[in-house]
C-alpha cells in the first residue's frame, strides 16, 4: 500500500516509530513530515498528505501533531479525504469499517507508542463494510460536490506563497 505520513514538531517522535513499522510491514512509505522537535506549522504537512490522498498518489495517509486535532481539521477540507482522529483501537477499527477513512490522525503528545502502533495496524487491516454505510458516504460525496471548489491550486503548492 502507498502511504504518505506527515507530522509537525509534536508528532515527529511517534512518526519515526510508525514509519519504521510501516516499512517492516512492506508498505511503500513517503515521509513528508518534520524531522525534529523544532516548531513548524502543521497545515503544511497536513496539506501534503491529504493532497496526496485526494489526488490518488497515496492509498492512505497518516498525520501526527500534538493532539491530532489540527491535522484532522485541515485534512478533511480536501475533497475525497475522510480523515479520522482516533484515540483508541475501537475508533480505528470502526472508522475503517463504517467510514472508509483514508487518513488516520493521531496525537503524538497524547497517544502512547504501543497504542499508536495498535491503532495504525488495525486501521490498515480493517476492511470497509459497505452496505448501509454507502448511503452516508454518498451523502458526504454529494456535500463535497456542492461545497468544494474544483479550481483550487495544486495541493503541493497550497501554501507556497506563505512559505519562507
Amino acid at each position: 500500500m502507498r502511504i504518505y505520513i506527515g507530522n509537525d514538531h509534536g508528532g515527529w517522535r511517534l512518526k519515526k516509530i510508525l514509519a519504521e513499522r510501516l516499512r517492516e510491514m512492506g508498505h511503500d512509505i513517503t515521509d513528508v513530515g518534520s524531522d525534529s522537535d523544532q516548531i513548524v506549522r502543521y497545515p503544511y504537512y497536513a496539506a501534503k498528505v491529504a493532497g496526496a490522498v485526494a489526488e490518488g498518489r497515496a492509498d492512505r495517509g497518516i498525520l501526527i501533531c500534538s493532539t491530532g486535532i489540527g491535522m484532522s481539521m485541515l485534512a478533511n477540507r480536501f475533497k475525497g479525504v475522510r480523515a479520522a482522529l482516533c484515540t483508541d483501537s475501537y475508533m480505528a477499527k470502526m472508522t475503517r469499517r463504517h467510514n472508509d477513512s483514508n487518513v488516520l490522525c493521531l496525537g503524538g503528545k497524547i497517544t502512547g507508542e504501543l497504542a499508536a502502533l495498535d491503532m495504525m495496524e488495525i486501521w490498515l487491516q480493517e476492511p470497509y463494510e459497505g452496505g448501509r454505510h454507502d448511503i452516508s458516504l454518498g451523502l458526504i460525496r454529494e456535500a463535497e460536490a456542492r461545497l468544494c471548489a474544483d479550481d483550487i491550486p495544486e495541493f503541493e503548492n497550497l501554501f507556497s506563497d506563505l512559505e519562507k
